[in-house]
């Protein structure tokens, strides 16, 4: 990218940040000659050095530039002629390191890099947009770059690779479920995967932050060129935002991988982490510390990046890791600056205490306070299988009664409605959501048992065609949920992870998507796939609004391991009129009182079809145990 373009995309950064110039441009390219700027750190180093390389893992630099101080601790550097492919360093006199905000690194990311960025530019780039998909029609799919392609069953031939989600038979997959938003799990470029050694197998979900504003060159099939990560993850987007799906990116900024040799530490900006009393780093990571997003700098940086992502890269939307680690003012912040149709949702909660008061938090509990972004519901994940505490410990799905009140709340999106009472509600004494798009539904994520493992240790002596329809009918709760719905990528084949509950590092023995389930176990993508259309096909599934919600809901009376509800379909512009929704965890059917109607059934004993499958008349209707019923008259 030329100077002139560098300025121009700043200079659009810098209306979204409140006109003023971006705190982060380190780098600006020319053919003639390259400017580099270092911000500094808390107090102006004494000097700063500036170091150019050959390539990305050399030993020696062919330049060493003492930079010039400009002032308020920044420092300068004019470099003349054409440095396009050379890499460099900084150095404050704490160890070099690429710079804050490097926007292209060699292997391992130790050396930011020179690029023309227009070149990274995939053929019709330009005319890329995000999909025009409203937060309440979302169906996400939380994906693992290795997970999805590296097994042989895949048929993919980018195994492991931004690349592999290019292939027309990733898209017709994606497709075919249905789904419309792809979460990928952190793809920057984290530290944890050494580069120089992908010929030997290596795992990491990549929660591990290095460098935040570069694809991680693991998943590029050449490390050693920064500009291939950037052109093929940009390829990858451009291949989902052609089927219609939107990319929404996990960030980390919670916290770096590592604390004394990070990019903030070497940089001399120790007040980008929080310190405990003592002098302690805070560690409400869980990691080892945690950042300051609460200062207007850290504040700024998580800003800047994120819009950076959505201008280069075209990102419809974040997933932000423990979001309680960050403070509400600054989620506000970032929730003003960028675009409205960039969704953004994370985590409501933190690993750990942090060392800024617990109301200033961008806790589940504050979700009120920071409108148009969401959270996901421990409530109803932990309703439908269990306490994530305790692996064994089963919850409505496993039979156990208790859990009902919670299960409608999750239906409800966790809005405030006259027939919930979140007295008997498991985590939330009081709704939390102002609208239900602020909820995140889900039974299963990365960071736990799968829905089929956490199945398996809390049924005892549950067999497949158990597993099967009570894992029909958690989706069926999440899909039939008012809040956004998520899954786990492979569930839709019945993905197993042998057991193991956290499994960051693995091996792809244990976290591979096994496709072959796809032809043993067809029954089970093929009910994901219409319920999923099921949703997409009926407003009443999806109203978005709390009011409408509260007037359009209603739940008929709770019975043990069963919830029952009616929506209120025409009065939403559905083409069904009253639909009724029964979850029946119970092993033995159950009869449910209905409105004395003719219904058409439309899905019932593992079967979904929205023609019809039945009918059925009069002021009750059974329903299979372990499974759902829905009709609408």
């Amino acid at each position: 990218m030329t100077k002139r373009i560098i300025m121009a995309v700043m200079a659009t950064l810098a209306l979204s940040v409140g006109a003023q110039q971006a705190m982060f441009n380190e780098v600006s390219y020319s053919p003639s000659q390259t400017e580099f700027n270092f911000s500094g750190g808390d107090k102006a180093a004494k000097a700063v050095t500036l170091r150019l390389y050959r390539a990305g893992d050399s030993a020696k630099a062919f330049k060493t530039v003492k930079m010039k101080r400009q002032g308020s601790g920044a420092y300068k550097a004019v470099v003349a002629g054409d440095l396009k492919g050379c890499f460099y360093t900084f150095d404050a006199g704490r160890g070099e390191f690429p710079g804050y905000f490097a926007k292209a690194v060699g292997v391992n990311g130790r050396r930011g890099a020179v690029v023309e960025l227009s070149e990274t530019n995939p053929a019709g780039w330009a005319q890329d947009r995000r999909p025009a998909i409203a937060m309440k029609d979302l169906v996400l799919y939380e994906l693992h770059h290795r997970d999805f392609s590296i097994d042989a069953s895949s048929g993919l031939e980018n195994k492991g690779k931004f690349m592999a989600l290019t292939e027309p038979k990733a898209i017709k997959h994606l497709t075919d479920l249905g789904v419309n938003a792809v979460h990928v799990l952190p793809s920057f470029d984290y530290a944890s995967v050494d580069e120089t050694r992908l010929n030997v197998p290596q795992y990491n979900w990549g929660y591990d932050p290095q460098n935040y504003n570069v694809p991680e060159g693991g998943y590029s099939t050449n490390p050693y060129d920064p500009s291939v990560r950037i052109k093929e993850f940009k390829l990858m987007v451009q291949a989902l935002h052609k089927a219609g799906i939107k990319v929404i990116l996990d960030v980390v900024y919670n916290h770096t991988f590592n604390t004394e040799r990070s990019n903030f530490t070497l940089g001399g900006w120790d007040s980008a982490y929080r310190y405990n009393a003592d002098g302690s780093y805070s560690n409400g990571s869980g990691c080892g510390n945690e950042t300051a997003s609460e200062t207007s700098k850290f504040g700024r940086y998580m800003l800047e990046s994120m819009l950076y992502w959505v201008d280069e890269y075209h990102i419809d939307g974040f997933r932000v890791d423990l979001m309680g680690v960050h403070d509400i003012a600054t989620m506000n912040k970032i929730r003003k600056a960028l675009p409205q149709d960039v969704v953004i949702y994370g985590e409501g909660w933190s690993a750990g205490s942090c060392a800024i008061a617990y109301d200033k938090l961008a806790m589940k509990a504050h979700m009120k306070q920071m409108p148009g972004v969401a959270a996901f519901s421990d409530d109803l994940r932990d309703a439908l299988r269990g306490p994530f505490s305790d692996d064994h410990k089963g919850a409505f799905l496993a039979g156990l009664a208790g859990e009902e009140e919670s299960v409608k709340a999750g239906i409800v999106g966790c809005i405030s409605h006259p027939d919930v009472d979140y007295s008997r509600v498991n985590y939330s004494k009081e709704p939390w959501a102002l609208e239900p798009t602020q909820m995140i539904s889900y039974v299963s994520c990365h960071d736990d048992m799968c829905l089929v493992d956490r199945l398996k240790t809390s049924v005892p002596g549950i067999s497949e065609d158990e597993l099967i329809r009570l894992d029909l009918l958690a989706q069926t709760a999440v899909f039939t949920s008012q809040g956004v719905p998520f899954m786990l990528s492979g569930e839709e084949m019945l993905r197993d992870k042998k057991g193991v509950h956290n499994s960051f590092e693995s091996p792809d023995s244990i976290n591979h998507l096994d496709w072959r389930n796809l032809e043993t176990k067809p029954q089970v993508m093929e009910y994901y796939s219409k319920l999923i259309a099921m949703r997409k096909n009926h407003q009443a599934f999806r109203m978005g609004k709390a009011e409408l919600v509260r007037e359009n809901v209603h739940f008929l009376p709770t019975e043990d391991c069963l919830v029952a509800f009616v929506i209120k379909g025409t009065n939403v512009g559905d083409s069904w009129h009253d639909i009724v929704v029964v979850l029946n965890a119970n092993k033995e059917p159950r009869k449910v009182a209905v409105e004395p109607r003719k219904y058409t059934v439309v899905c019932r004993n593992q079967k979904i079809d929205e023609r019809g499958l039945d009918t059925v008349q009069g002021s009750w209707v059974e329903v299979p145990g372990q499974s759902a019923l829905i009709m609408h008259d």
